[in-house]
């Protein structure tokens, strides 16, 4: 005790700046200017836009051209596609309403389907949890979509609710995870039934109208659809992508999907609310799954949420919560490290060519923006040869 009480009263008479190492300077959010357009040359996109948000501080760069020759930069209102980002946006919708008690996560589909209509089962029922985190049973799509049929225009709610009581489900719900995107869209169904209310009206009143995300919607007008980023190869038109709104049907903004960052990180205060945590929490670990298909497209998961996928552990400082999207001509992604109030979202219409993969690599701009080392590298698995297949019209991540 004679040695322990000096000591201890030296290290309260030493400043605690003195005691703890110092912290090393964060980059300049300007840096991320550099670091999107080496993100950008390695797209092969013909436009992109990049957001970042860390604390109360907000980034935004456009890079290449709206449209092929058209030589004009994207700016903050240029609108883009958000595909499967738009599944976030149905899991906070489904987060609230659970919140509210309109539903509960282990609510089995059949609850809500319409009058006379059989959810199938295998020894379980899909619930609203199973459609949210892919673990239903159900494919990734109903199938191809339509020629003449505009991008997220297919299927609608008649044709996916008369096309389910057909299906023998892949797996047990809950057993397996298997991107799905006609699961969203079934999901989606069920919130609009529970609540009562359409489906956009309901996301407009619960999430988009609270936040002032004016330019995000399913119903683009013709200004808008005039500030559409335009791919190489356009996929299609701009129009009404209700069809499609719980899967990935949403259009937005840059200014748009600045406010969603804050929102998503809670570093707007007191302008912008912040999401309930319970929106961005592990509901199952990969490793307790008999197989995961389709959502590893940013990195291995190490945790399956409500429509996000987390790298890393949740102790790791650099534990990356993420969502990837894509279709229509269009990539989207957004990423977080919530610990470090930092993400990333970046939208861009793509053109004749693709170098790497753009997630990993905004991966790792968002951690050189957060002051984090890399992702470490994922060992080289390789591929089989893939067997010739029929052309597809472009699929959502």
């Amino acid at each position: 005790m004679r040695l322990i009480l000096p000591v201890l009263l030296l290290s309260l008479l030493v400043p605690a700046s003195a005691q703890a190492p110092p912290q090393p300077a964060l980059p300049d959010l300007s840096t991320a200017e550099a670091l999107g357009a080496d993100l950008f040359a390695n797209s092969g996109a013909v436009g992109m836009v990049v957001v970042v948000v860390r604390d109360d501080q907000v980034f935004f760069h456009g890079y290449g051209e709206i449209a092929p020759d058209s030589h004009i930069v994207p700016t903050a209102d240029s609108v883009v596609r958000l595909c499967s980002l738009t599944k976030i946006f149905t899991t906070d919708l489904l987060t609230k309403l659970v919140k509210q008690q309109v539903v509960k996560l282990d609510d089995p589909l059949q609850r809500y389907a319409p009058k006379h209509t059989l959810v199938p089962t295998n020894h379980q029922s899909i619930t609203l949890e199973d459609l949210a985190t892919h673990t239903s049973g159900l494919p990734r799509e109903l199938g191809s979509r339509p020629r003449k049929i505009p991008p997220f225009a297919y299927p609608d709610f008649t044709a996916r609710w008369q096309w389910l009581p057909r299906q023998n489900l892949a797996a047990v719900p809950g057993s397996e995870a298997v991107y799905s995107n006609v699961g969203f869209d079934l999901l989606s169904d069920a919130l609009e039934s529970a609540a009562r209310k359409p489906y956009a009206a309901l996301l407009a009143e619960q999430t988009l109208n609270p936040l002032g995300m004016r330019q995000t919607t399913y119903y683009p007008n013709a200004v808008q659809c005039d500030r559409l980023l335009k791919a190489t190869h356009d996929d299609g038109l701009c129009a009404i992508t209700e069809a499609t709104e719980g899967s990935a049907g949403l259009y937005s903004t840059s200014a748009d999907m600045a406010t969603w960052l804050k929102y998503l990180l809670g570093t707007g205060l007191p302008a912008v609310p912040a999401q309930d945590p319970a929106a961005q929490a592990v509901y199952l670990d990969p490793a307790n799954l008999k197989k995961q298909i389709g959502l590893d497209h940013a990195g291995k998961p190490s945790g399956i949420g409500l429509g996000w996928m987390h790298l890393l552990p949740a102790n790791d400082p650099s534990h990356i919560i993420q969502k990837t999207g894509g279709g229509a001509g269009f990539t989207s992604y957004i990423a977080m490290i919530p610990a470090h109030h930092t993400a990333i979202f970046f939208s861009f219409a793509e053109g004749a060519g693709w170098k790497q993969n753009v997630f990993k690599e905004a991966n790792n701009m968002l951690l050189d923006l957060a002051g984090l080392p890399p992702l470490p590298e994922e060992p080289f698995k390789p591929k089989s040869r893939p067997h010739p297949k029929r052309h597809h019209h472009a699929a959502q991540t």
